[in-house]
Parts: C-alpha cells; sequence; structure tokens
C-alpha cells in the first residue's frame, strides 16, 4: 500500500471501502473538523462548505475546486467512522 493514499467509508454502503488521496482527505479532514460544531442540531452541509473554504490549501484545491465532492467524501467516512452525527432534513452536521 502507497503512503498517499488512504482508504475511507461510506456510511450509506457499509463494508465498501475506497482508496483516496492522503493529502487532500487530510486537509479536508482539518478544515471540515475547524468548522464543524459540537452540538446539535450542528452546521448545514452548504454552510459548511462555505466556512471551510478558507481553511483549505490553496494549492490542492485551487479557487475551491473539487471542495465539494471531497467535503461529501470526508463527511461520509467520518459519519461511518463515529466521528460525525446528522440531523435530517434539512443535513445538517455535528460531531459525535
Amino acid at each position: 500500500m502507497s503512503d498517499d493514499k488512504i482508504e475511507v467509508e461510506n456510511v450509506n454502503q457499509p463494508g465498501k471501502t475506497v482508496r483516496v488521496d492522503r493529502a487532500k482527505y487530510e486537509a479536508m479532514y482539518r478544515a471540515l473538523m475547524a468548522v464543524v460544531p459540537t452540538d446539535p442540531p450542528g452546521i448545514s452541509v452548504a454552510d459548511a462548505k462555505a466556512a471551510l473554504l478558507p481553511h483549505l490549501d490553496e494549492t490542492l484545491f485551487p479557487g475551491g475546486a473539487t471542495a465539494g465532492w471531497w467535503l461529501k467524501a470526508v463527511h461520509l467516512d467520518l459519519e461511518a467512522k463515529g466521528v460525525l452525527k446528522r440531523s435530517e432534513k434539512p443535513v445538517r452536521l455535528y460531531r459525535a
């Protein structure tokens, strides 16, 4: 296994993992954890994306490119691992 990849889970597909770029995952993880509150009802996904963009490394996410995809991938992984929880309708994220 290469150190430049990391396995992620998806809460919607238990048992399935996918390997993704470690640097982008870790950058999004740090940015997401900086903006997600610890208490419900949490933050909407749209508000989280807007709030985390300034925290992202411009070399990895130039102009915020692909940030939405990475936000979703990291969010689903962290939810599968029990680090994040969500409230429903509208989806809002908060720390477990």
